[in-house]
This record gives structure tokens, sequence and C-alpha cells, in this order.
């Protein structure tokens, strides 16, 4: 678990870990901290100190990639899962993962994310971020009634040999570490299986100022993404960054055309007919207090991610082409990490 600055979520994170039904002696749980500010470490020390499955690791680069690297160092298990600080897994969360890897079906397996917020905004956002309309065709947050074979998953339970075929997570990036790392290993042939007996829950960013700065960096990296594996990308990825495009090209045109200023009615007008009724058919389902916080929360999510990828695409520019071969240091990294 690569944590930094969560003590509001820390203690129920672990503790949805620590009551899994799964073998209590088969079971490590290795935080690592990226120098944490707040009361993350005390909260996690307390815990450790309770429960010698739980270990303290620091990780100063405070990267998610980083932290996961070093943990992989120390952990000692034939099943690595990769959780997150704002996560809470369901009882058996581990021993279904366990067992659908015992029976060689898949090579990395994850479940269903239920997002919940705790306020109301909160609430709108995790209804967003669980709809066809909010992020696409993401499985993992959409939902399945069946099992399936899928580009990515979240909170991944790995074998360590694909790990080690694979090799580490990518520091390089800030953002987006596990979808591409799950597309590196699915060019090695491996399965990655969504089951929906599997559930975890979500909690959703709290304001729209915050998910806003988490969806700019969600566009931003999966430039770097692209790059590295132009075919892991779809065209959902590239819909908020046209939409995006689109207005700020409208806008500079607009006041000089009668053309480019009825083309940039039509596409203000058309997104905002389709936000209305997307948050209408949300609010139907028994969330009407949700429905002015909607459409303004769609926004955010599409603008931010669509201008994350236009920031995206002018800073990495001179990155094309540049990242046909892994990370060397990596590479040593994980010849060590093998032969300790």
């Amino acid at each position: 678990m690569p944590v930094r600055n969560e003590e509001d979520s820390i203690t129920r994170s672990l503790s949805s870990v620590l009551s899994q039904d799964y073998r209590s002696d088969c079971l490590e749980v290795l935080i690592a901290d990226g120098l944490s500010d707040d009361n993350t470490r005390i909260i996690v020390g307390e815990i450790s100190q309770r429960d010698p499955r739980v270990r303290l690791i620091n990780n100063p680069a405070r990267l998610m990639a980083a932290g996961f690297n070093t943990a992989f160092s120390h952990a000692r298990g034939d099943v690595i899962l990769m959780l997150g600080g704002h996560a809470e897994m369901s009882k058996n969360y581990v021993s279904r993962c366990v067992s659908i890897l015992e029976e060689k079906r898949a090579d990395c397996v994850g479940g269903v994310v239920e997002t919940v917020g705790q306020t109301n905004v909160g609430k709108a956002i995790a209804l967003a971020m669980s709809s066809s309309f909010g992020v696409g065709g993401v499985d993992f947050r959409i939902g399945t009634s069946k099992e399936k074979y899928v580009d990515t998953v979240a909170f991944g339970a790995y074998s360590r040999d694909i790990i080690y075929r694979a090799g580490l997570l990518d520091e390089r990036f800030v953002r987006n570490q596990d979808d591409e790392y799950n597309y590196r290993i699915r060019k090695l042939g491996a399965r990655i299986l969504l089951s929906p007996d599997i559930n975890c829950r979500y909690y959703s960013r709290a304001s729209l100022g915050a998910l806003w700065h988490q969806y700019l960096a969600y566009g931003y990296w999966k430039v770097r993404v692209a790059q590295r594996h132009p075919q892991q990308m779809r065209p959902r990825h590239f819909v908020p960054m046209l939409f995006v495009s689109a207005l700020v090209l409208l806008l500079g045109i607009a006041p000089f055309s009668d053309v480019g200023l009825w083309l940039l009615g039509l596409t203000t007008s058309s997104y905002i007919l389709a936000n209305l009724a997307a948050s209408a058919s949300l609010a139907r389902t028994g969330n009407w207090p949700l429905l002015p916080f909607l459409p303004l929360t769609f926004a955010v999510l599409h603008i931010s991610y669509g201008l994350g990828s236009l920031l995206g695409v002018v800073r990495f520019w001179s990155y094309w082409g540049r990242d046909k071969c892994r990370n060397e240091e990596q590479e040593v990294l994980l010849h060590e990490v093998k032969h300790t």
C-alpha cells in the first residue's frame, strides 16, 4: 500500500485488509509511506504494534510507483496485491483473488470498484465516476454481471511470476502507473480478469476542486502512456482532449467568424444537452437531491481530463519515440530483488 497523508482513511482501509477471511499466517501488509507529514505514520505504527503482519516502509521518493517497487523488494508472498489508501476491500477480496490465480485463469485479478462519497458533492462525484457518460466504458468502475478479461483493473492481485517477467512499475510515471503496467503485462500474453464477486469500496474526492486536480493529472500522464504504448489507447481516451481542443479553437475563431461562432454554439449546446440528460438519468435512480451537483461534476471530469491531456501533449512533445526500452535502472533493481 503506497500512501501519503492518509490519516482520514488509513485506519478504515487497513482494517478491511486485516479482517480478510484469508489465512492470517499467509498475509503480510507493507505500507510504503511517502514521508507523510500528518498522522498517517503514527496511526500505522500503532496498528503495527498490535498486529505484526503490518510493516511500515519509508518511500522517500513520495510517488506511488516508487512506493510499490520498494515494498515489493520486501514482500515474501507469491501473490502481490496493489492497494491504495482510499480503498476498503470486501472480506473475501484476497481469498477470491488467490483462488483465481491458483486456478491459472489469469495472471492479474481485480474486482468491481464501488465509488462512494460522504457529502452531497462527494456522492455526485461517486455517481459520475461510476457512469459511462462520466468515465467511458471502464468495466471496473461501471460494473459487470459476469467475469470478463479486460485491459486493466484497479487494486489488482498479481502473481509474483508475472511481475518478474514484466518488471517493476515505471517510476517516471507520477499517475497512471498501474494503467501502463497492466498493458505491459498484457503484451507478454498475460490475462487480466475482472470478477463481479470481488468488490471494494473507493472513497471519492470530497470537492470539485480536488476532483479537478485528480483528473487533470490523469489526463496529463495518460499522454505518457500513449507515447509508450500507442496500442493501449481506446477512443474514449481521446474524446475529452478533442472536446477541449474544439472549445479552445472555436473560442479563438468565434470573435472573427460567424461560422466559428455557430460551431461554438453547436458544440457547447450539444454537450450541455448530453450532460443534462445523463445527469437526469442518474438522478432518476433515487438520487434527485444530487441533480444540482451532477452537471458541474461531469463538466469538471471531462474538461479537467481533456485539458490535462492537452498540457501533456505540449509538455511531453519531445518524448515521442523515446520509450522503446524499459528503464535500465529498474531492470537492475528487479535483478537484485529476484536474487534476495
